[in-house]
């Protein structure tokens, strides 16, 4: 991983559009090329950070999934960012595609259609071992073609086999907490559970 310096890093921020923040700086932020760089903070063991950074993981969950069938963005490379703290990024292509919860405030209808697919999707998900903690509708993209996909997918684990019932239960609470905090209060959740139980059954 190259260091990038405080000056191209400016450089890069000065001529691309910012995604994503908080309150300690950019987390996303889209290059002139068209390319997306994603800021990881260090949390936790500044050890393990330095060992085994952040980007480094989501490069290497990107390739996992990208191996199971899963469709994701496309990591180009990983640096340093020149910061006192253990701050890494990645630069990746995006995936194209528009977030579950952009159609679902502006085109329910649209939604609502995709809601069987939805729960065959996360189901396959449960059945590859995939245990994404941060499931939800910013987080999964319908592509251009009709298909679905995941961004922003450093919090997840491989389990190796199909997800027990738990974990299944823990993953959905991850999702209706999403939608509490979010205030969403006409989410089809009864429907998607349905849809669930349905396409396990079929496939069971």
């Amino acid at each position: 991983m190259r260091i990038v310096t405080a000056n191209e890093l400016q450089d890069w921020l000065s001529q691309g559009e910012l995604l994503e923040k908080d309150s300690l700086g950019p987390k996303v932020v889209k290059l002139a090329s068209g390319e997306l760089l994603k800021i990881f903070r260090a949390r936790g063991n500044r050890l393990l950070n330095r060992l085994r950074p952040a980007a480094c993981r989501f490069q290497a969950h990107a390739e996992r999934l990208q191996a199971l069938g899963i469709h994701t963005p496309r990591v180009i490379d990983c640096y340093w960012l020149d910061r006192p703290q253990a701050v890494s990024a990645c630069l990746y292509h995006p995936l194209v595609g528009q977030p579950l919860d952009t159609l679902f405030r502006h085109s329910r209808a649209d939604f609502d259609q995709q809601v069987p697919a939805l729960a065959r999707y996360i189901l396959e998900l449960h059945r590859r071992g995939i245990y994404f903690r941060s499931l939800h509708l910013g987080n999964i993209l319908l592509t251009p073609v009709g298909e679905f996909g995941l961004i922003d997918f450093l919090d997840i684990r491989f389990k190796g086999r199909p997800l027990g019932r738990p974990l299944v239960q823990r993953n959905f609470e991850h999702l209706r907490s999403y939608l509490q905090r979010r205030k969403v209060e006409d989410f089809p959740w009864e429907r998607l559970m349905r849809c669930y139980a349905e396409a396990s059954s079929a496939s069971s």
